[in-house]
């Protein structure tokens, strides 16, 4: 479904991301991991056309989409979440999963419907008519995935949606993009939580200062020494395997 040829981005005299290549199935679930500061949000963004690309290409179902604006993107049907939720304060949750549908119907009564059924779908239902501000921290993580499931996408890129969540809502998160997936969604997720990496994903690609290190399942890419040293330093896979 997605396939990312070459892609880079240079920052000044910082080369952010470098010739990244990578695949997503349709109806899988990859990820795209490595330490802070290798580069996954960027690449994130450039598949999304939140940043222009300095180099290569993005396809959508056989579409070239490199270089087109994010909301040219989602009109295809890929969408991002953001690491930071921002809800709109002053509007209710059912509003704010609104906007969203707005995206592919104009008229008040069927998108506020669509916001409704997709709210319920993503445990909102209680929450709908409340204002969007006065969520919890998961309750906004939901609320996000929600607005962007609102837009109808075929292909959804969900940017750290389990970081600062308890066990209880991690476990509660994973059941909930299974569940997307399951309504024929499918996803390319970056998380740092490993262990709902090896839960959900089926293929997992490592970045590390910008540059593609690793791809397997997660499983292979937890035994990879490259992945291991990007991790935790130079040396380190050496150490574990003496002490293993």
């Amino acid at each position: 479904m997605l396939e990312v040829r070459g892609l880079s981005k240079r920052f000044g005299g910082l080369q952010a991301v470098r010739g990244v290549d990578l695949d997503v199935a349709e109806g899988s679930i990859t990820a795209l991991i490595g330490p802070n500061g290798a580069g996954k949000t960027t690449t994130f963004a450039m598949i999304a056309g939140f940043i222009r690309p300095d180099g290569g290409s993005v396809t959508l179902s056989g579409e070239a989409v490199t270089g087109l604006r994010a909301d040219r993107i989602a009109a295809r049907g890929m969408v991002r979440t953001f690491q930071i939720t921002q809800p709109f304060a002053g509007l209710s949750v059912m509003e704010n999963i609104r906007v969203g549908a707005f995206l592919h119907d104009a008229e008040p009564r069927r998108a506020e419907g669509h916001a409704r059924e997709i709210g319920a779908r993503l445990g909102l239902g209680a929450f709908l008519d409340r204002p969007a501000a006065a969520l919890t921290v998961a309750g906004r993580k939901r609320l996000e995935v929600a607005r962007a499931l609102a837009t109808n996408p075929r292909l959804l890129l969900l940017d750290e949606v389990m970081a600062g969540l308890n066990p209880s809502e991690i476990n509660e998160i994973v059941a909930l993009i299974r569940d997307v997936r399951a309504s024929g969604v499918t996803i390319l997720l970056i998380e740092h939580i490993m262990q709902a990496v090896a839960a959900l994903a089926d293929t997992a690609y490592v970045l590390a200062e910008g540059s593609l290190i690793a791809r397997g399942t997660p499983r292979e890419i937890a035994g990879d020494p490259k992945v291991i040293e990007a991790y935790l330093g130079h040396g380190a896979a050496a150490r574990m395997a003496r002490h293993g």
